[in-house]
């Protein structure tokens, strides 16, 4: 494979120099700090491919933070926006696009009696704890090893590993003590209740396993869960955040055929623009409602909801546009046999360079490499989870591989989501795996006969 030509001095590297100089650490999203490794500016995207302000082309695996089923720059989703920015970007009131868009929300997701719009993910994941404490009256929370919910203070718990220290400092000890954080082992979630039942407003989880499934769940663990949930009167938030309209139109809840109390939405939901949601029980979104006519209601009662950009046109008009696509369900079915067929690829590569202890896991519409910790996959590309525990997979590649891996496949055109995983779409090609294929070849073949894998 030609490799690309990487200029001594890029533009790149420019535009890092400027931005340390104006933004903290020079990046403004976690993920997009590599160290030492070279900076990579994007100039813009099309499709399943991005350039850098280099003019260097590489098939992309991040789509926008798992923000982009269709690809870049969907015609669909072009048009909508550019029809309505020119009827206006901020009405300061209601309209009727945000009545579309939440009904086809409701049309889609097995969860969704009401619907609540917010600005992201995370202001998603805050209201719907708020919901549930006001609903059950209780003021805990549980929570599982590595599973990212946003970046609020509450959800800082357990995220990183050892998981017994919050990923932020910052964080008040106060709030910490409200969190219960669990493995995803049912026996620890049935003492967990045991022990704070009576205290447990909601139980909240990615359906797919920690960080976009970077640790998947134990078969049964989301039907225990409900199970306890129920039995204990707490609620259930699934945080589809990543896999909603992913892996079904209606998301991972559709799929199997297990509906939550809660679910929080945002990225695809809002078609690669700003926006997110809460959507659930009438009975527990009612807490919303303003009823002035009603003697009994008292508006100090109500749960408190602003947001200036709750519900944007635009976003609406690309959320709109994005989930008639998503409704089909063609695309879903395409991202996954393209991640499939990749997963299967990548780890007979594996196999016959002879790298022991690594593999290519994943279900389809995202997978995740990880090298040299001993993981194996069985022959459909899951991960065998007798293979790994917990704190490897969630540390995943150590610090050095993850730079090679990373900096080998960016030469060949290749582009990982955070260095170690894929994000497919429906604008990825055969073309495009069959560089990624290559391109992996020859950086593991560059890494092992550098000493760097056995």
């Amino acid at each position: 494979m030609q490799e690309t030509t990487i200029p001594s001095s890029t533009h790149s590297q420019e535009w890092q120099e400027r931005a340390l100089k104006v933004v903290p650490g020079g990046v403004t999203h976690d993920n997009r700090y590599f160290g030492a490794a070279e900076p990579v500016y994007i100039d813009r995207a099309q499709g399943s491919r991005k350039w850098d302000v280099d003019g260097r082309e590489y098939v992309d695996y991040w789509m926008g933070h798992g923000a982009l089923l269709l690809g870049h720059n969907p015609p669909a989703v072009v048009e909508a926006v550019q029809r309505q920015v020119e009827r206006g970007t901020h009405y300061g009131g209601s309209n009727p696009l945000e009545v579309e868009w939440g009904e086809l929300i409701q049309r889609l997701v097995p969860s969704a009696e009401r619907v609540q719009f917010t600005n992201s993910g995370t202001e998603a994941v805050m209201l719907a704890v708020r919901l549930a404490r006001a609903f059950t009256g209780r003021p805990k929370f549980l929570k599982f090893q590595g599973h990212f919910h946003g970046w609020y203070d509450a959800m800082t718990a357990g995220f990183h590993a050892p998981f017994d220290v919050p990923a932020s400092v910052g964080v008040l000890d106060e709030v910490l003590e409200q969190v219960l954080v669990s493995p995803a082992d049912l026996a620890e979630v049935d003492r967990q209740f045991d022990m704070h039942g009576k205290d447990i407003a909601c139980v909240i989880l990615e359906p797919t396993g920690a960080s976009y499934g970077t640790i998947p769940l134990p078969p049964g663990f989301l039907e225990g869960v409900r199970d306890m949930a129920q039995a204990h009167g707490a609620l259930l938030i699934f945080d589809e955040i990543v896999t909603g309209f992913r892996y079904a139109p209606g998301g991972v809840q559709e799929q199997v055929g297990i509906t939550p109390d809660m679910t929080t939405l945002a990225k695809i939901l809002a078609g690669g623009l700003p926006g997110g949601a809460v959507v659930g029980r009438a009975d527990v979104l009612e807490a919303l409602e303003f009823r002035p006519h009603d003697p009994q209601w008292n508006r100090y009662q109500r749960v408190h909801h602003p947001g200036t950009f709750n519900a944007n046109p635009l976003s609406a008009a690309a959320g709109i546009a994005m989930l008639s696509e998503a409704a089909t369900g063609e695309p879903q079915e395409h991202a996954a046999r393209m991640g499939r067929a990749l997963t299967i690829e990548l780890n007979r590569t594996i196999h016959d360079l002879g790298i022991e202890g690594s593999c290519v896991y994943g279900d389809g519409p995202i997978w995740h490499v990880l090298l040299g910790r001993g993981a194996r996959a069985n022959a459909d590309g899951t991960l065998d989870l007798s293979s790994a525990d917990t704190l490897t997979l969630r540390e995943a590649n150590k610090p050095a591989v993850k730079a090679a891996l990373r900096g080998g496949l960016m030469r060949r055109g290749v582009d990982l989501m955070s260095g170690h995983a894929g994000i497919m779409s429906s604008a990825h090609t055969q073309a495009d795996l069959d560089q990624t294929i290559e391109a992996f070849r020859e950086t593991l073949r560059e890494m092992r006969d550098g000493g760097m894998l056995g």
